[in-house]
């Protein structure tokens, strides 16, 4: 079972600012008790891998989850933000002023968003599924959890799912929520998104 967590509320989700891969910039006390309770909601699947985004949010809830459940875990760069190119620490609101709606524009994976040197939807895509791969290959039969953020989480929810551009822009992953992916014989699939609570995955 592959496990995606998007970290913990953070600093810049509460000021809605485009933080991408901005360092310094902590879980807010919401965000930490986020994690802690998730945590404890994940002792049951006796997770037996964790691998983490190296930025700041992911680590700390990666922490706090493997201090919580006594495993080790592993930073990889395939998890990581995206980069918002010129777009980093910018409002929401002003981004919408000056550019219109650029979420919407780098699902759609138009050019403007490559020139302001954000990573595009598709490079996001190649990365998190070379991941997905990579847990697959490595860790058969294992619980694994991949703490990242909203958008690798979205990648891989609309190859599994054929998501359309709108859908993934209304689409909110919530923060400290689970994302949970089975593979059989080489096929996805979707067991829960925006899930709170881990024991309905255990297997008696």
């Amino acid at each position: 079972m592959i496990i995606f967590l998007r970290h913990g509320q953070a600093k810049n989700n509460t000021k809605r600012i485009l933080a991408g891969r901005t360092p310094g910039i902590p879980l807010t006390e919401v965000g930490i008790k986020q994690a802690k309770n998730i945590a404890k909601y994940l002792k049951p699947l006796k997770i037996d891998t964790i691998y983490t985004s190296p930025i700041e949010r992911a680590l700390t809830t990666a922490d706090i989850i493997a201090k919580n459940n006594s495993i080790e875990y592993k930073i990889d760069n395939r998890l990581i933000e995206i980069d918002m190119g010129k777009f980093t620490g910018m409002p929401y609101n002003e981004i919408f002023t000056t550019h219109g709606n650029v979420f919407l524009k780098f699902y759609e994976g138009e050019t403007e968003i490559a020139h302001n040197g954000v990573e595009t939807f598709a490079e996001v895509k190649k990365r998190i599924l070379d991941m997905v791969d990579y847990v697959i290959n490595q860790h058969t039969n294992e619980n694994v959890l991949l703490v990242t953020h909203m958008d690798p989480i979205k990648a891989v929810l609309s190859t599994i799912l054929d998501l359309k551009p709108q859908s993934l822009f209304e689409l909110i992953i919530a923060n400290c929520s689970l994302t949970v992916i089975n593979e059989d014989q080489g096929k996805l699939s979707i067991t829960a998104i925006n899930a709170m609570d881990a024991k309905r995955f255990v297997k008696n």
